[in-house]
């Protein structure tokens, strides 16, 4: 019955949940983790929305304009066409070009190249892969140091893009040609947030500032904030993919893992690292047994598990080797009720989940408990 589960080619994530509230590459976000195992609940925290206020698009402009940069990036066709009618509407179209005339223009894939030839510029560089992670490579191998680089933001900023150009010495001027809003269906969101509280979830991925603090703000619409950054401070790992991401969450206290690099792939080893690390693994009735998620690992080999099933485990493994009584592990069960048939029920599942009945000891008239291996009670005993 178990002899696919116990095929050992499964991911360092599996058994694992985790968050991700971007909205530009959650698909590149969620297959980078799949491929490793996790489970995946992607709740998008904003919505991109051309500018209805273009103040800071103006002001961008002018900036460029007074101050030209040496490097621009052009990272959308739509936004670099819509950024040069806009400065053609101010009277200031002639005055920008003029400007980028004499940059360095990269340009992010071919149909930004066709909209900045359109203009009647030329850009140094496309890369093939229209990758923006190709693009930053260039810039850092280049060497960045002193360089204004402005960048024509797309929406969602970036994943670690302008923090590394800072990082690597460069001045960062954003051109923002999109405003971020809140999603239209709170639903997926909301969702992310019950899970969260519920403990459902074991990190939540962060790759934008503006996506942190729109997660924050829609928990505190719901009155859900303080249990939100308590998960988030103890249980549910906050992952952000830079420093700057980050600022929204330390505001609040939460103190979150970055990776040295600011990228996406990064980011899903880091989470590799973290998460089977802060997992428990115990010695029980002659066997590794490391308790994840949403799954167990018993010998290495993956037991999903289900929900009901895994709250008791948590319960016990709390005092390996210690009976805990039917009453306290009811009390562990999600909207069990008071009928401790209902720890029996669940129990079962759970022995036939693992696929090693012996893990767990009944004590009659008292509870259950793990089977810890005797020469390691003393240890949990005195923990």
């Amino acid at each position: 019955m178990y002899e696919e589960e116990q095929r050992p080619d499964h991911g360092p994530l599996a058994g694992f949940t985790v968050g991700v509230t971007a909205a530009r590459r959650a698909d590149e976000l969620g297959a980078l983790l799949q491929r490793r195992g996790a489970a995946v609940l992607h709740a998008p925290a904003l919505r991109i929305v051309p500018l209805a206020d273009d103040s800071e698009l103006l002001a961008a402009t002018k900036d460029i304009v007074q101050q030209a940069p040496d490097i621009v990036v052009a990272t959308t066709a739509i936004g670099f066409r819509g950024w040069v009618e806009a400065a053609d509407g101010w009277g200031l179209g002639e005055d920008l070009l003029s400007r980028l005339g004499g940059v360095r223009i990269l340009a992010r894939g071919p149909k930004v190249k066709g909209a900045v030839r359109a203009a009647g510029l030329t850009e140094e560089w496309s890369p093939s892969s229209e990758s923006m992670a190709e693009v930053l490579d260039r810039l850092l191998e280049e060497g960045v140091e002193g360089q204004r680089i402005a960048i024509q933001l797309h929406g969602e900023p970036l994943p670690g893009f302008v923090e590394a150009l800072r990082e690597g010495g460069a001045e960062v001027v954003g051109v923002p040609v999109y405003r971020w809003m809140p999603p239209e269906d709170l639903g997926p969101v909301d969702r992310l947030l019950d899970a969260t509280v519920a403990r459902g979830l074991d990190a939540v991925t962060f790759t934008s500032a503006p996506a942190a603090a729109s997660l924050l703000s829609r928990a505190e619409e719901r009155g859900l904030l303080p249990e939100v950054l308590a998960a988030l401070s103890h249980d549910v790992v906050p992952a952000c993919v830079g420093p700057v991401t980050a600022l929204p969450l330390q505001s609040r206290g939460i103190d979150t893992i970055q990776p040295e690099r600011f990228r996406l792939g990064p980011l899903v080893q880091l989470l590799c690292q973290e998460l089977p690390g802060r997992a428990r693994a115990l010695p029980i009735a002659g066997h590794r047994v490391e308790i994840r998620g949403h799954a167990v690992l018993v010998d290495g080999a993956l037991k999903p598990v289900p929900p009901a099933g895994m709250s008791l485990l948590r319960a016990l493994s709390r005092r390996p080797g210690w009976v805990v009584a039917r009453a306290e592990l009811l009390r562990a069960l999600p909207g069990s009720g008071r009928d401790e048939h209902a720890v029996e029920t669940a129990m079962a599942r759970l022995r036939t989940a693992l696929g090693t009945p012996k893990l767990i000891q009944t004590v009659v008239k008292r509870g259950y408990r793990l089977a810890l291996d005797p020469a390691t009670e003393t240890k949990y005993a005195d923990a």
